[in-house]
C-alpha cells in the first residue's frame, strides 16, 4: 500500500467507522478490489485528506451532491458520516433543505426520508453503540 492508500484507509474509518470498512473489506471480491482500492486511494485518500475543506464542510457537499443525483443507497452512510464529522441533525436538515432549492423538491424529499430514517434508528441506539 502507497502512502495515499494508507491515509485514505485511516481517513475512511475515521469517517465512516470500523464496523463500516470492515464489513467492505469482508465483502470484498476479487473482481470488486479494484474499486476498493480506487475509493480508498482516489477519493479518501486524496480528496478527503486535502487541507482546502474541513471534513464538515466535505460532509455538507457530499450529502449535497449524493440528494441532487438521487444516490440514497450512499446517503444513509453519509448522514451517519456528517455526524460524526460534527454535523447536528438541524445542520443535516438544512443542507438537504438548501439542496432542494437548487436540485428540486423530489430529490431533497427523498433525502429527507432516508437521513429521518438514519437519524430515528441512531436516537434508538444505547450510546456506546452509537457512530463514533
Amino acid at each position: 500500500m502507497n502512502d495515499r492508500a494508507i491515509q485514505g484507509a485511516q481517513v475512511r474509518r475515521e469517517v465512516l467507522g470500523d464496523a463500516h470498512v470492515d464489513r467492505a473489506a469482508a465483502s470484498t471480491t476479487e473482481f470488486t478490489r479494484p474499486f476498493q482500492e480506487y475509493i480508498t486511494e482516489s477519493v479518501w485518500g486524496a480528496i478527503w485528506t486535502r487541507p482546502g475543506l474541513d471534513r464538515r464542510t466535505r460532509s455538507c457537499i457530499t450529502l449535497a451532491i449524493l440528494t441532487a443525483l438521487g444516490r440514497h443507497e450512499e446517503l444513509a452512510m453519509h448522514v451517519r458520516a456528517a455526524l460524526t464529522n460534527g454535523l447536528t441533525p438541524d445542520e443535516i436538515s438544512e443542507v438537504l433543505l438548501h439542496t432542494g432549492a437548487y436540485a428540486g423538491v423530489p430529490a431533497a424529499n427523498a433525502a429527507f426520508t432516508h437521513a429521518q430514517t438514519v437519524l430515528t434508528e441512531l436516537a434508538a441506539m444505547p450510546p456506546e453503540t452509537s457512530p463514533e
